[in-house]
C-alpha cells in the first residue's frame, strides 16, 4: 500500500465521513485513518433481534458495567449497542476529581456516527454573534450568510426530515417530508402556542429518511421503518452514518483508501516548509509504528482526540502542540447541560394511540434570551419532548395480582409527555484537557487529562430549564407533573466542543474561518474541536457544513498549488 496520499482524514465519523467523500468526488487520493476496528454496512449483530432474543433483556451485568463501562454506562449503553462504544477499562483518561467529565466514546469504522441521536439542528447568527456581543469566548470568523449554502449542500445529501417553521433563530432548511406528531404533542403544540408569543412545538429535525432521492436510493439507503433501532445500526440506511451515506460516496470515486485499528499519535511537521508533512499512526494491535505522507491533513478523530493529537505533535517549532502559538490548544472545553425539565400525564385521549415506533421526539426552540435579557443567565437554551401511552410495564410499579390485575394491564395506560432542556454551555479557559505526562495508555502515548465544570451561568439555566417546563406542561392541562433536575458533570450530552477554536486573530484562537491552521496552512481542524461557542442546537449537523466547506477550500487551494 502506498504511503502518500493528497489528502489525509484521521477519524471516519460524522467529521471524518464528510471529509472524505468531499476529498474522493473531487478526485484526490485520500486515505481515511480510524484507530477503531472495521464495521461494514450492515455489519450490526443484533439488529432485528426480538426483546425475547436479547441476551438479559439488554442489561448488561452489573460485574460488567463494573469493571468495563465505568464511564460509558451512564449513556443508553446496553447488550445490543454495546460494541458500538469502547471499554473504559482499555482507553482510560485522567481527571480532576472535583471538576470530572464524562468522556464517552465510540471506536470503530463510522465512530459516533452509529449512535448518534440525529437531531440535526441549524444554528443562526443569534449563536455565531454572541460571543462578540457578550464578551464570553472569541468571535466566530463566520456568519450563518457564510455556512448557509453547506447547511444546504448537506442536508440534501444526508437527509433531514423536518418542518418549515420560519424562525429567523432555528433557520429552516432543505427538508424531506416530517414525521407525524402524536396526539399528546399536537394537543400540547396548541395549548403552548396559543398561550406563549414566543414558543413553538414543532417535530424534530432528523436525520432520517422519509423520502430518499434518487442519489439516496443508488447508495443503497430506504426509508426509515419506524423501528427506533438505530443505535443497533441500521441495515436500510435510513438515518445518517458514514456507513449508509459518506463512506459508500467515497468508495465508489476508487480514490479512498481506509485503514482500521490504527492509532493515530500525531502530525509531522517540516520546519523548513512550515508545513505539516504527514500522520504517524501506532498499529492498535502490534504497537508497531508507521507514517503515512500527504499534502493535506484533515483532523476529524473528534473535539478531543483530535486536540489530543495537535498536543502530541510536538518539535523544536511547537514545542507545546503543533499549531499552538496562541496557547489555546485545549482550552474552552464545552458541552451542553442538560437533566432538567419535566413530565407529566394527560387524560382525555384514551380513545387513541400511535403506530410503530418514532426515531424522533419534538422540539421547543429556544425563546430564552432571543429578544429580552433573561436576569439569571445569558444565552439560552431549547427542549427536546418525548410522549407514549403507559404500558403493561407500569405494573411492576403497582400492588396488585390475579387474573384481573393482569387484565387491567392489557389495556394501555395514561399519556405521558417529557420535555428535557438542552443549554448553551460557556467558553470559558480554565475548562480544558491537558496531556498527563505521569500515566500512559497501553499505546505508549500520555493520557489526556480532563478538568471541566458548569459554571453558575449553567446551573441558573437549569432552574429555568425545569421552572419553564414545568409551568408550559401545566398550561398544556398536563396532570402529576415532576419536575426534575439532576446535577451531572459535563460530558454526557455527548456534545464536546471546542479546545482548538476557530478565531479572527492566531493569538487568541488556533484556527481561522476555513477550519485552517493560522499557522500551518495545510492543517485544517473540522470535528467539534473547531467551535468557538456551543450555542444550544444539537451540532453535528455544523460539523458536517463545516467540513464540507473546509475541504472545497483547501481543494481550491491545493489545485491552484498554495497547499
Amino acid at each position: 500500500m502506498t504511503l502518500e496520499f493528497d489528502a489525509i482524514v484521521v477519524g471516519s465519523g460524522i467529521s471524518g465521513g464528510w471529509a472524505a467523500k468531499e476529498f474522493c468526488e473531487k478526485g484526490f487520493k485520500t486515505l481515511l485513518i480510524e484507530r477503531g476496528r472495521n464495521v461494514e454496512a450492515g455489519d450490526y449483530p443484533t439488529e432485528n433481534q426480538a426483546p425475547w432474543q436479547v441476551e438479559n433483556h439488554g442489561r448488561i451485568a452489573k460485574q460488567e458495567l463494573d469493571k468495563d463501562y465505568k464511564i460509558q454506562r451512564q449513556t443508553a449503553l446496553n447488550v445490543t449497542n454495546k460494541h458500538f462504544f469502547i471499554k473504559d477499562s482499555e482507553e482510560p483518561y485522567s481527571q480532576d476529581q472535583d471538576k470530572p467529565f464524562s468522556w464517552i466514546r465510540g471506536h470503530q469504522l463510522g465512530g459516533k456516527s452509529l449512535t448518534w441521536g440525529k437531531v440535526s439542528l441549524r444554528l443562526s447568527d443569534l449563536d455565531f454573534k454572541a460571543n462578540k456581543k457578550d464578551g464570553h469566548g472569541c468571535d466566530w470568523p463566520i456568519r450563518y450568510k457564510d455556512i448557509a449554502p453547506w447547511y444546504d449542500y448537506v442536508e440534501t445529501f444526508a437527509g433531514i426530515s423536518g418542518s418549515k417553521e420560519g424562525l429567523d433563530h432555528l433557520p429552516d432548511g432543505i427538508f424531506q417530508p416530517p414525521m407525524q406528531m402524536t396526539c399528546i404533542e399536537v394537543h400540547a403544540k396548541q395549548k403552548i402556542e396559543a398561550a406563549y408569543d414566543d414558543r413553538h412545538l414543532i417535530i424534530s429535525r432528523t436525520a432520517n429518511l422519509t423520502k430518499p432521492t434518487a442519489e439516496q436510493l443508488e447508495l443503497g439507503r430506504s426509508a426509515c421503518q419506524f423501528r427506533n433501532e438505530c443505535m443497533r445500526g441500521c441495515s436500510f440506511g435510513a438515518y445518517f452514518s458514514s456507513q449508509s451515506a459518506t463512506l459508500p460516496a467515497a468508495k465508489r470515486t476508487d480514490n479512498l483508501t481506509i485503514i482500521t485499528d490504527a492509532i493515530a499519535h500525531s502530525v509531522t511537521y517540516d520546519a523548513k516548509t512550515a508545513k505539516a508533512t504527514g500522520v504517524r499512526v501506532i498499529d492498535a494491535k502490534t504497537l508497531e509504528a508507521r507514517e503515512y505522507t500527504g499534502k493535506v491533513i484533515f483532523l476529524c478523530a473528534s473535539a478531543l482526540s483530535s486536540t489530543q493529537i495537535l498536543m502530541n505533535s510536538t518539535s523544536e517549532t511547537f514545542q507545546n502542540g503543533m499549531a499552538n502559538g496562541s496557547g489555546v490548544l485545549g482550552h474552552y472545553l464545552m458541552d451542553h447541560v442538560f437533566f432538567a425539565g419535566a413530565r407529566g400525564k394527560l387524560s382525555g385521549l384514551e380513545d387513541k394511540y400511535y403506530s410503530g415506533r418514532r426515531p424522533n421526539g419534538v422540539y421547543i426552540p429556544r425563546f430564552q434570551n432571543v429578544h429580552d435579557q433573561h436576569k439569571d443567565f445569558i444565552r439560552g437554551y431549547g427542549y427536546e419532548g418525548w410522549s407514549s401511552r403507559q404500558s403493561w410495564r407500569r405494573g411492576m410499579d403497582q400492588t396488585g395480582h390475579g387474573a384481573d390485575f393482569k387484565d387491567s394491564l392489557k389495556t394501555p395506560g395514561a399519556w405521558q409527555f417529557e420535555i428535557m432542556g438542552f443549554g448553551e454551555m460557556l467558553p470559558r479557559f480554565e475548562n480544558h484537557v491537558r496531556l498527563d505526562q505521569s500515566k500512559k495508555d497501553k499505546w505508549g502515548q500520555p493520557l489526556l487529562h480532563i478538568s471541566c465544570q458548569h459554571s453558575d451561568n449553567e446551573k441558573n439555566m437549569q432552574r429555568d430549564m425545569m421552572n419553564s417546563a414545568a409551568e408550559m406542561l401545566e398550561v398544556a392541562g398536563l396532570t402529576d407533573i415532576e419536575p426534575y433536575l439532576k446535577i451531572r458533570p459535563p460530558g454526557l450530552c455527548i456534545h464536546e466542543m471546542g479546545t482548538a477554536r476557530m478565531g479572527h486573530d492566531p493569538k487568541t484562537s488556533i484556527l481561522n474561518k476555513f477550519n485552517q491552521s493560522h499557522e500551518v496552512d495545510n492543517l485544517f481542524v473540522t470535528d467539534g474541536a473547531a467551535m468557538a461557542s456551543s450555542s444550544c442546537q444539537n451540532p453535528s449537523l455544523t460539523y458536517m457544513a463545516l467540513t464540507a466547506r473546509a475541504v472545497d477550500y483547501a481543494a481550491t487551494q491545493l489545485k491552484a498549488g498554495l497547499l
